[in-house]
């Protein structure tokens, strides 16, 4: 058959209120042009994230009813350890309350002043995570990953030769290497087997620990058995736990690829690294065997992370993306080719060419969809990742300038898909009327947050 419906049934519905396009203009006022700061009632379809926004499985509703909300020892933190353990393979299992806390436990433990940490590309919170350690974040993706129309089967994929030299170039200085699968802040793309296994052995070569970003390590793993020769015939959870035996440990935000509305974990196969973890996880987050979370929120997490290595569901969730990519490259719109597992990533470089780097063509993107069609994504380019001077106020380029349409799982249907296409297709044929916008006020981590903009004169 031609069509591939949703692998799921609806049993429960949230009403959508719906806004005029003069509404929502002036609500992005209000909001100082920064989609984070509008209320969610306002929004109609909601692509800022995949992170926590998903639809749990009645099977997971279930599960939240034998929760077991003892302090220590609990039932709920046994069953979750087995299944992360039977899937990653690793020693000691510590759940935290969602994956910045356990990039925060893991770099407080690791990391000091002057030290460096290569990844194929550090996304927002892990790179905030690095440098308020006072280190430096080095992305070291291969150079196919930094072309967005580029067609390439893995494009987030460590530059090897570039990781090499890094290592001789920085030797004794390195805490621990990284690798994110899939590349988030490069489009969603995922990483092969080769490549991890390659970057491991390099790692290991200079006794540098091996740490996987392991939020979409679902979709990476499935991504694998669709792209990459020897695998076709493994299942996903076989892929996903070749994966991780590479490795020494792995950062876990469940809100991704566990599809829960919250928690975490930190994976470690270091005894001592996990002793110091779980004194500074009793400090912050909670005892051990409930890291910040309730009982209920570990027997929900178990059970998500079985059921997203269902291949239905991942057939259908790689589709999605891909659908919506199709219709946009053939209305003209450039987007990061191949799409990736959990979004599209629209290049508002070419959407935008008269709106320069310094005046955020990705930040006026996404307000310009929302106006349109109250549609809410994130910038992924110079108000994220670019760099201002704090001398001179001058602002160093991020190497993209895109928007992200991060897709909750098992939340939209076609339906909602196709009125956003037709709301972005809309936008692109008015895109001369936009214009660039400017910082009222920004922090000093992680200012697309919080930030505040207003149009520029013009």
């Amino acid at each position: 058959m031609k069509t591939l419906f949703e692998p799921f049934k609806i049993k429960m519905v949230e009403p959508i209120r719906q806004t005029t396009e003069a509404e929502r203009s002036g609500i992005l006022k209000q909001a100082h042009y920064n989609p984070f700061l509008i209320h969610a009632d306002d929004i109609l379809i909601d692509f800022l994230t995949d992170s926590g926004t998903g639809a749990m499985s009645d099977r997971q509703w279930a599960a939240i009813m034998q929760g077991d909300e003892s302090y220590a020892g609990s039932r709920s933190f046994y069953r979750f350890e087995e299944t992360v353990r039977n899937i990653t393979g690793f020693k000691n299992i510590i759940p935290t309350h969602q994956g910045r806390a356990a990039e925060r436990i893991l770099f407080s433990i690791s990391v000091k002043e002057g030290n460096c940490i290569p990844n194929n590309t550090h996304f927002d919170t892990t790179r905030a995570n690095v440098e308020f350690n006072r280190a430096e974040a080095v992305d070291l993706v291969i150079p196919e990953g930094r072309i967005p129309t580029l067609e390439h089967p893995f494009k987030g994929n460590m530059d090897l030769e570039k990781l090499e030299a890094f290592l001789e170039t920085n030797k004794g200085n390195i805490p621990l290497g990284m690798i994110t699968v899939t590349n988030n802040s490069g489009g969603g793309q995922p990483v092969s087997m080769e490549n991890i296994r390659e970057t491991s052995r390099l790692l290991h070569k200079h006794g540098i620990p091996f740490i996987i970003d392991a939020c979409r390590f679902a979709e990476n793993a499935y991504f694998i058995k669709l792209r990459e020769p020897g695998y076709e015939n493994k299942t996903v959870l076989e892929i996903a736990q070749e994966m991780f035996s590479y490795a020494d440990g792995c950062t876990m935000s469940a809100k991704k690829d566990a599809m829960v509305n919250i928690g975490g974990f930190l994976a470690l196969n270091d005894d001592e690294w996990a002793m110091h973890a779980r004194n500074l996880l009793i400090l912050t987050e909670g005892f051990p065997s409930y890291g910040g979370l309730a009982g209920r929120d570990l027997e929900a997490l178990a059970v998500g992370l079985e059921e997203v290595l269902n291949e239905d569901y991942l057939r259908y969730r790689l589709r999605t993306a891909e659908y919506m990519g199709e219709r946009l490259t053939s209305a003209g719109i450039d987007i990061i080719r191949p799409t990736g597992g959990h979004a599209v990533y629209i290049d508002a470089s070419t959407f935008y060419p008269h709106i320069p780097s310094h005046q955020f063509p990705g930040q006026v993107l996404c307000g310009e969809l929302y106006k349109k069609g109250g549609i809410r994504g994130v910038e992924i380019g110079s108000v994220m990742f670019g760099k201002r001077n704090p001398d001179t106020g001058e602002e160093t380029p991020a190497p993209m300038e895109l928007v992200r349409l991060a897709f909750p799982r098992r939340v939209y249907t076609q339906s909602h898909f196709d009125f956003a296409i037709e709301a972005i297709i809309e936008t692109f044929g008015q895109r001369e009327n936009a214009r660039g916008l400017e910082f009222v006020w920004q922090p000093p981590f992680l200012r697309h947050f919080t930030a505040k903009f207003r149009p520029v004169s013009s």
